[in-house]
């Protein structure tokens, strides 16, 4: 990984910390409202995938960068990058959830389904402003952390033998443990849903 307008090395993104350092050290479209510490800090997306004995099976997500809630995730067997319905549905699900102020800004690669009409037309209809990234890795620390810490606590060690299994560990670890009760250093040790809790109490 190569270091970049941020000025934070490889080491010092890496864990909670320092995706906090990320967002403070990150430098910003003119305008945006991407920034540590609000609630239109924006979101992030971005794909992976895994394997079972059935065949890939691939991950959708969108990160909310105000508390690290994953607000938004599809599974699909496949990616159709015509429709590019993989991560429309993620997005959807991130906007209902969320419904966030017009112009808040959505971070993804400049991959195909990202760069899709599908969705650069979803993404105008509800409001968002874009920032495809072009080759700046620092703009995917956060999804790649999750992703990471994702394969690290569920998926490394593990044998799928059906795609249903591997969707209902996903469901598991981001519904029920990761949003609800995984701590964050980053967030003062608790958990993404305690922390947008104790921000409106």
């Amino acid at each position: 990984m190569r270091e970049h307008g941020s000025g934070l090395s490889q080491g010092q993104i890496q864990g909670d910390d320092g995706l906090q350092a990320w967002l403070a050290n990150r430098p910003q479209p003119a305008g945006s409202p991407l920034h540590a510490g609000s609630i239109q800090s924006g979101v992030a997306s971005a794909i992976t995938y895994w394997w079972t004995d059935e065949g890939w099976l691939y991950l959708a997500i969108v990160l909310d960068l105000f508390n690290r809630e994953l607000v938004g995730w599809s599974l699909k067997p496949r990616m159709a990058t015509d429709i590019a319905d993989i991560v429309i549905d993620a997005l959807t699900m991130a906007w209902f959830r969320r419904k966030p102020a017009a112009g808040v800004l959505h971070h993804s690669d400049r991959g195909s389904l990202y760069a899709s009409h599908a969705f650069q037309g979803k993404s105008a209809e509800y409001g968002m402003t874009l920032d495809e990234s072009r080759g700046n890795c620092w703009d995917d620390a956060p999804t790649e952390s999750w992703f990471n810490r994702f394969k690290n606590e569920r998926v490394y060690g593990w044998r799928f033998a059906t795609r249903e299994q591997m969707t209902a560990t996903a469901f598991e670890y981001i519904e029920v443990f990761y949003n609800r009760e995984r701590r964050h250093s980053a967030l003062g040790y608790v958990a993404p849903a305690q922390f947008e809790g104790n921000e409106y109490s």
